[in-house]
């Protein structure tokens, strides 16, 4: 099992910040299939074979993501891509 961790820090307003979250969340629930479900200020999604969270706290974004077997062969190329993702939506307009 491989996984994926990553922070993007930022000065976003909480619902700034959550729209930004949900920009995430399509994009990937989009590409890998996941179902989203938004528990509090935490992001959930998951599918066969992935899991994860995005945990909104203050200024900062963090993205937990656990790919089983098969998916821990893209695990580079998932992380480039989400990485890039945060970075880009958690900037202030």
């Amino acid at each position: 099992m491989s996984e994926i961790s990553i922070v993007q820090e930022h000065s976003l307003s909480p619902e700034q910040a959550r729209a930004a979250a949900q920009q995430v969340a399509q994009r990937i629930s989009t590409e890998y299939g996941l179902e989203c479900k938004w528990e509090g200020d935490v992001l959930r999604f998951e599918r066969s074979g992935v899991e994860g969270a995005l945990t909104l706290d203050g200024g900062r974004a963090a993205m937990r993501i656990r790919l089983g077997f098969f998916m821990g062969a893209f695990a580079s190329a998932i992380e480039a891509k989400v990485a890039e993702k945060m970075r880009k939506v958690f900037v202030p307009a």
